[in-house]
């Protein structure tokens, strides 16, 4: 695959390494993400109840912060390196979060995600008994 900034054919470790840092970007983005999206589940939605009620809000914020902030990776989490899940304990239970590659439509699956002209990367929250 190409790097879109200057059109050179990526090594697998530079492939790795962009695709991490723009899942990176992402989560450090999480609360104005731009083209990619962030989801959770009716379950996690659940967990942090009514987000027009200010302790809502603030467990909204709280776990948003938390995935930002993530740092846990290792190779129980990321065994490909790309920083696109994470583990972590919230409010009593156990989450995950994890990003996803699709095309700008939504349709299919990327054709190049460390292309992010071409690519919507889509973070999903949810419990683990939802995966």
């Amino acid at each position: 695959m190409a790097d879109p900034q200057n059109d050179k054919v990526l090594s697998a470790d530079q492939r790795v390494a962009t695709i991490a840092r723009l899942n990176d970007t992402l989560r450090q983005s999480i609360h104005s993400p731009g083209v990619n999206q962030v989801v959770m589940t009716a379950g996690v939605a659940e967990l942090i109840g009514d987000t027009s009620l200010f302790r809502g809000f603030q467990r909204r914020a709280e776990l948003l912060r938390t995935v930002r902030d993530y740092d846990a990776f290792g190779p129980d989490v990321d065994p490909h390196g790309e920083r696109d899940f994470g583990r972590f304990e919230f409010a009593g239970e156990t989450l995950y979060w994890k990003i996803d590659y699709y095309d700008r439509a939504l349709t299919y699956g990327s054709p190049d995600p460390t292309d992010p002209d071409v690519t919507t990367r889509v973070l999903t929250l949810l419990l683990t008994h939802e995966y």
